[in-house]
């Protein structure tokens, strides 16, 4: 699928997840769970209305919170309740994404480690909840691709916790650097942090060369300017040529590297286990290596997510004997994937099927199948694999 963003009006974390409502036709309960697996549905309520300024009709979503809206919070507090929250392991790491380019970018502004960075307008819950929604509605819409508009420039100040800026603030400049942009005359902030780092998020780029307009969403902002639609649009568009169509997702990945040889195989073995279980642990390996002198070792080759990176490591310091670890950062493509539930008489087993290119494969959870004797086992496994590939 991909996306195409007309910033009419500009941009805000409401209004781009006002168009995907408004296309996706989704319910606001479903909405609402999301919040709730994050651990905020007691702080925030969500509404979702039919809206129309006389020119055209769209979504208006809102976010209302039970307190001060611009109440302080540091990045550390909202990467770890993301971290620890309920979310789809996708839906999560897009909003840790989101969240880390909104750090990154008030940290370079304010001269500060990422770590100390304290939100104001975007640490609101409103905030955090649209971060959340928009990270959840991208998953659901199976995005792949996006493009994007001129961007309008604005003018002006804003109020801001940091007091009176020119527009665009700070954070949203730095955000928005590559970006075009045109003047249209009309001032204002036109675009949010929260619509910046989205947008910086999904990574615009070309329109596909031959695809399939599906419909637009509109998403209405809560300003008003003169002469123009405050919305944005976001056009669906089915990139439907087999060729160009892509069965995997592509993302980075940081892998960290080290050797042991002076810890033993069984204290070794409950250390990786313990960094398996971390959050944003992606794959724990081990190999025997040889060092200095002939001795044996192990190599150890850990993935994690990039935001993890820094938790990850403290803790291979904490549980093994390392005295140093190298880190790569990985481009790395993963085949679309889906679990589903296949019943064989009164048994149920579970399933992982993987997209390929031209085809479908399935592998049944190997734990589902361990107490089927050694032939029985082998042929049901065989029987469930070829019956979902052929569905």
């Amino acid at each position: 699928m991909h996306i195409h963003l007309d910033l009419i009006g500009g941009l805000s974390g409401n209004m781009f997840v006002g168009a995907m409502l408004d296309h996706l036709k989704t319910p606001i309960p479903a909405l609402l769970l999301q919040i709730e697996r994050a651990g905020f549905a007691d702080l925030v309520e969500l509404t979702a209305t039919s809206k129309n300024d006389g020119v055209l009709t769209g979504t208006y979503f809102n976010v209302s919170a039970e307190f001060e809206a611009h109440h302080h919070r540091h990045y550390r507090d909202i990467k770890q309740k993301v971290e620890a929250s309920l979310l789809s392991e996708k839906t999560k790491q897009i909003s840790l994404d989101i969240f880390r380019l909104l750090a990154e970018a008030e940290a370079t502004v304010h001269g500060k480690a990422i770590e100390d960075v304290a939100f104001h307008e975007v640490g609101a819950w409103d905030s955090i909840a649209d971060i959340i929604s928009a990270a959840w509605l991208i998953e659901q819409a199976g995005i792949t691709s996006t493009s994007v508009s001129s961007l309008p420039m604005g003018g002006g100040r804003v109020k801001t916790a940091h007091g009176s800026l020119p527009v665009p603030a700070p954070a949203t400049e730095r955000l928005l650097r590559g970006f075009e942009f045109i003047d249209d005359g009309i001032s204002g902030e036109r675009i949010t942090p929260t619509g910046a780092a989205i947008l910086k998020f999904l990574k615009p780029g070309e329109k596909p060369a031959s695809s399939v307009l599906l419909g637009s969403g509109y998403g209405f902002g809560s300003k008003s300017f003169p002469g123009i639609s405050n919305v944005t649009r976001v056009s669906f568009f089915d990139v439907n040529t087999a060729s160009t169509t892509l069965s995997w997702q592509e993302d980075r990945v940081v892998q960290l590297n080290f050797e042991i040889d002076d810890q033993t195989p069984e204290d070794l073995s409950v250390a990786l286990e313990n960094i398996r279980e971390l959050p944003g642990v992606l794959d724990v390996n081990q190999s025997l290596a040889f060092g200095k002198k002939g001795r044996m070792m192990f190599a150890v080759q850990i993935l994690v997510v990039s935001q993890a990176e820094s938790d990850v490591m403290a803790q291979c310091f904490e549980e093994t004997t390392t005295l140093g670890i190298r880190k790569i950062e990985l481009d790395r493509a993963i085949l679309n994937r889906s679990e589903h539930i296949v019943n064989v008489g009164t048994e149920k087993f579970r399933t992982k099927r993987a997209s390929r290119p031209g085809d479908m494969t399935t592998k049944v959870e190997i734990d589902d199948i361990a107490h089927l004797p050694g032939i029985r086992r082998r042929s049901t496994k065989a029987d469930i694999e070829n019956q979902t590939s052929e569905e």
